[in-house]
């Protein structure tokens, strides 16, 4: 549960006797003030734990405690007007069953003459306080003549207490963006607000660790552009001389086939496959359309040298050499028959 803190001014009427190195800043055990507070509990409390943790708050701070008049410290911002310090100390010491001191009290020359001369004769501190009671941090200490007056604790509530806490308002468009009901409570907004945060937090992180493998590229993962390109040549070099195989072969196929029966001659093998070679397709669909020559599918002549006469070739093979345009040597040189050449 939380510890509600409060801020007043000592009612103990501390009697500056001498402006010795040491002073009582409160006594051991409850204590009151004269006017009635504190109300609603029994007093202030200054025990051995209470005080262990003020000595040890007291070492942790850099600038020593003030002494200042009449708690003009409280004032200044205030009133504009000087709060000159009439002493200074650091080390709070226990001494069980008297109270809280300070130990080494330096006061400057003039708050000694006024204390030697009795112009100042009480101390008043600033502290906080629990809700019990017990007295949680020193703050400050004033020389007085009326400790515990009316209207110093108010001063110092108003300059050290946080103000109370106030159900915080919230714009309803916001709780609607929140997608809060317009009664959400305080802890709901908050809520609903830390989780934005989370997700933005979240968000950017996912977004610095893209970044980073933007950056830097695991070199395991990816491959050099060079290293690609030179995959990608050597993959269309591997499919071109495949694809020259298979067309090749196909080639062949279809122009053994067609000389064989009788589609081509043998005139033409050369011009068939230099067609099959650039567009096999154009081949095959001439070899589709081609009509077979019964002339073609056989040499007459078993492979002999045809006798002399024009009437070497049936009619059908002359009407074939007329319709191609052939001679009847060129024709049976097609057909692999031999024929011997005429001297003049």
């Amino acid at each position: 549960m939380k510890t509600t803190l409060r801020t007043h001014i000592a009612a103990c009427s501390t009697r500056l006797r001498k402006p010795g190195t040491e002073i009582q800043l409160f006594p051991a055990g409850v204590f009151r003030a004269r006017d009635g507070r504190p109300a609603g509990i029994d007093g202030w409390r200054m025990d051995a734990d209470a005080a262990r943790k003020l000595v040890a708050l007291a070492s942790q701070r850099q600038t020593p405690f003030v002494i200042d008049y009449e708690h003009q410290t409280l004032y200044a911002e205030t009133s504009g007007n000087p709060a000159p310090a009439a002493a200074w100390f650091e080390r709070l010491e226990w001494r069980e069953g008297d109270g809280l001191y300070a130990v080494d009290v330096e006061w400057t020359a003039r708050a000694a003459a006024m204390i030697e001369g009795d112009e100042y004769r009480f101390l008043s501190p600033v502290f906080k306080f629990d809700k019990t009671g017990v007295v949680t941090e020193l703050l400050m200490v004033a020389v007085t003549n009326n400790p515990a007056i009316d209207g110093i604790a108010d001063v110092a509530a108003a300059r050290y207490l946080p103000k109370p806490e106030e159900e915080p308002t919230v714009d309803p468009e916001l709780l609607k963006l929140l997608g809060l009901a317009e009664d959400a409570t305080a802890e709901q907004v908050r809520a609903a607000v830390q989780a934005l945060k989370d997700a933005s937090e979240k968000s950017e992180t996912d977004m610095a660790a893209l970044r980073s493998k933007i950056d830097n590229p695991d070199p395991s993962k990816f491959v050099a552009v060079e290293t690609m390109n030179e995959s990608i040549n050597g993959l269309k070099a591997q499919y071109a001389a495949l694809s020259a195989q298979i067309t090749g072969s196909e080639v062949d196929q279809l122009v053994k086939a067609a000389l064989e029966d009788g589609r081509l001659v043998q005139a033409q093998e050369s011009w068939a496959r230099e067609l099959g070679k650039n567009d096999v397709a154009a081949l095959r669909s001439y070899m589709e359309t081609a009509q077979p020559i019964a002339a073609l599918r056989s040499q007459q002549t078993n492979g002999k040298t045809p006798p002399e006469g024009d009437n070497q070739l049936t009619d059908d093979e002359l009407a074939v050499c007329r319709a191609m345009n052939y001679t009847p040597e060129e024709y049976l040189k097609a057909k692999g028959v031999k024929v011997e050449e005429k001297t003049a």
